[in-house]
């Protein structure tokens, strides 16, 4: 299985597996099933309670099926950290070469090079209307972007490479889904590390990746370059183990948070 190394804000290297493509293609044919099953359960009940026949309908079809369906991947890969629900069922994410979540400019960026789908999308609102030309059309770009996908070093297609993003196997689940958010008691809770806050949320969102992955492994040495790498940058001195220490500070920069 191909790796692709994310380089952290503590400029140390994480290794992620590329999503194979067989997992991609699947996610994108559920995906799929799941924007035809919307827009025909949701033309269903337009049919229902409006004449199909005049400008009302097509107005309002325009605008809870095409539409919603256009910004389906977007608007699902911003919401929940680079999955839509096919990515999510396969387990697979999309993230930034940078580390952590893709900015909104990337998501958008991704979005934009799936011009070659939307010829798709529209049939959805015009059932039957060259309907055939449509899926010929985007079917042959589909059969380029696979093209792209199997030469590029780290199965990118051209969103990837233009956003500079990859898609990953998500094997430590919650590395990948969980936010940085933790419940702290503000009754008796006493900072340790006030310091932390000079770090941000990709950098906490790092410390949590790393700690995930170093309970799933058992392996320590990452966490410990990232804990000493920490400890440099804020310049703190501590005796904590290496999992207690970057626990705490996460806590720290989590009720200092809500503090502000």
């Amino acid at each position: 299985m191909s790796s692709v190394q994310i380089s952290t804000p503590f400029n140390i290297a994480l290794d992620f597996e590329i999503a194979p493509f067989h997992k991609r293609l699947l996610a994108s044919l559920l995906d799929l099933v799941i924007m035809i099953l919307y827009s025909y359960i949701m033309r269903f009940v337009l049919a229902s309670a409006i004449n199909n026949s005049n400008d009302l309908y097509f107005a309002i079809d325009l605008l809870v099926v095409s539409v919603p369906i256009l910004l389906y991947h977007l608007v699902c890969e911003v919401a929940f950290h680079g999955q839509s629900a096919g990515k999510k069922a396969l387990g697979i994410r999309v993230m930034s070469k940078e580390g952590g979540d893709p900015t909104i400019s990337q998501y958008l960026i991704r979005w934009f090079f799936r011009v070659w789908e939307w010829p798709l999308t529209f049939s959805f609102v015009f059932p039957g209307l060259f309907i055939l030309i449509q899926l010929f059309q985007v079917g042959f770009y589909g059969v380029i972007v696979v093209i792209i996908i199997a030469v590029s070093g780290k199965s990118q297609r051209l969103g990837d490479l233009a956003a500079s993003t990859v898609v990953v196997n998500t094997k430590i689940n919650s590395s990948i889904h969980d936010t940085i958010f933790m419940e702290v008691s503000s009754k008796t809770y006493e900072v340790m590390f006030p310091q932390v806050m000079k770090l941000s949320d990709r950098d906490i969102n790092t410390i949590k990746t790393v700690l995930n992955d170093m309970y799933k492994t058992q392996r320590y040495e990452t966490a410990h370059r990232i804990a000493d790498r920490i400890k440099s940058v804020l310049q703190l001195k501590t005796d904590l183990e290496v999992d207690l220490f970057l626990e705490r500070l996460m806590a720290d920069y989590n009720y200092l948070a809500t503090k502000e």
